[in-house]
């Protein structure tokens, strides 16, 4: 999956987002709204890992997510 495809449908990803990443609140899905940058800047913040670890988990999210 690709990321623009994730960013283009925010709202449809959100359930699996929280799903994943339980401690991202609903106002950080809304800040988010579909920018990678600020989806791995909210999980260091929230689950408090450096930038290459949140980027990891994104990728590891990204080749289950479907």
């Amino acid at each position: 999956m690709n990321w623009d495809r994730i960013e283009g449908n925010w709202k449809q990803f959100n359930g699996k987002i929280t799903q994943q990443w339980g401690k991202l609140t609903n106002d950080d899905l809304d800040v988010i709204a579909g920018k990678r940058t600020e989806l791995a800047g909210r999980l260091q913040t929230r689950y408090g890992v450096a930038k290459d670890e949140a980027e990891r988990q994104i990728d590891n999210w990204l080749r289950t997510v479907n």
